[in-house]
């Protein structure tokens, strides 16, 4: 059956001023968005638990593709290195103690990856998350920020899908204090790989103090919903044939905060804008291919956002 034909409407879904809150588990598996289609993101869920310290440990432990839960115990400092995840693992910090410093987490051609609960500052020379030719993946809870006291160019992005990744779900997570923040799609001339893949949700993220990418959506489809957004400057972009659902999201100090280039369509309803102006040409996802139960009203969107999303979890 296409995605098409299993659509359901997320207008239908109650709108809600609560989120129903359970304990977190190193074997969630991601229950929202795009993730949750293709067969499901269960990350490591039913291997065995590894704890690491080191970069040297976590390098280790995120290869092959035996299905583990790799448990980092504390923060880590690395030089530009490229750590890269294989399949059915699950990254996941202990608490808020765990802050990576400047390298990459890389999910590149693999299915089935989890990264959960933190967070990564100040990566020179690549991107915080990288996610390219990969499916089904979950990032949940983290929080990844750079700084603007250097050029726009001296830090790649946050967060980039590229490279016709497809079922990502982004939750829970701070994108912050960063120039050009989260690309999916990462070229204009990169249709015949991208087009009918970067299927993409983000809900429930805290995007704040962030130049422009919030996020940049080429080709794909995308499901951007109950965000909050201050002080972004230029906030979602939708361009080259991208076809976004975007719900429910409040912005604050923006001044694009929905916006095309190069025909990139929305559909937009239930946004608060916060006085700037959606100029987005009219699309036609008018529903997520999956059930959405948790849509917020967007009077509900700021507290509950800001008061769940970054590295809240202990394990």
């Amino acid at each position: 059956m296409s995605l098409g034909l299993m659509a359901v409407s997320a207008l239908a879904a109650p709108l809600s001023s609560t989120i129903v809150k359970r304990a977190a588990s190193l074997e969630d598996v991601a229950t929202t968005g795009y993730a949750t289609l293709n067969g499901g993101t269960t990350g490591g869920k039913g291997g065995s638990t590894v704890n690491v310290a080191t970069l040297a440990e976590l390098t280790a432990a995120v290869k092959g593709d035996t299905a583990s839960i790799v448990l980092i115990t504390g923060p880590i400092t690395g030089s530009g290195e490229n750590v890269k995840i294989g399949s059915n693992k699950s990254v996941i910090g202990k608490d808020k103690s765990v802050v990576l410093t400047d390298f990459t987490l890389t999910v590149k051609d693999v299915k089935n990856v989890i990264i959960r609960n933190l967070a990564i500052a100040k990566v020179v020379g690549g991107d915080a998350i990288a996610v390219q030719v990969a499916q089904n993946v979950w990032i949940d809870h983290v929080d990844l920020s750079s700084d603007r006291d250097h050029d726009k160019d001296y830090y790649d992005g946050l967060l980039d899908i590229t490279h016709a990744g497809d079922f990502v779900t982004v939750t829970n997570s701070r994108l912050h204090d960063h120039w050009k923040c989260s690309l999916v799609g990462h070229s204009d001339n990169n249709g015949e790989e991208d087009t009918g893949h970067l299927r993409v949700t983000y809900n429930k993220n805290y995007w704040y103090n962030i130049n422009s990418r919030g996020p940049s959506f080429r080709f794909g489809t995308g499901h951007i919903y109950n965000n909050y957004y201050e002080n972004v400057s230029d906030g979602i972009n939708t361009r080259d044939d991208a076809q976004l659902l975007v719900q429910n999201n409040v912005w604050s100090g923006s001044k694009k905060p929905l916006y095309s280039t190069d025909e990139g369509y929305a559909v937009a309803n239930g946004n608060d804008f916060g006085g700037a102006e959606n100029t987005a040409l009219a699309g036609t996802l008018t529903a997520a291919p999956y059930t959405v139960t948790d849509l917020l009203a967007a009077s509900a969107v700021k507290a509950a956002v800001v008061a769940d999303s970054g590295v809240t979890l202990s394990f």
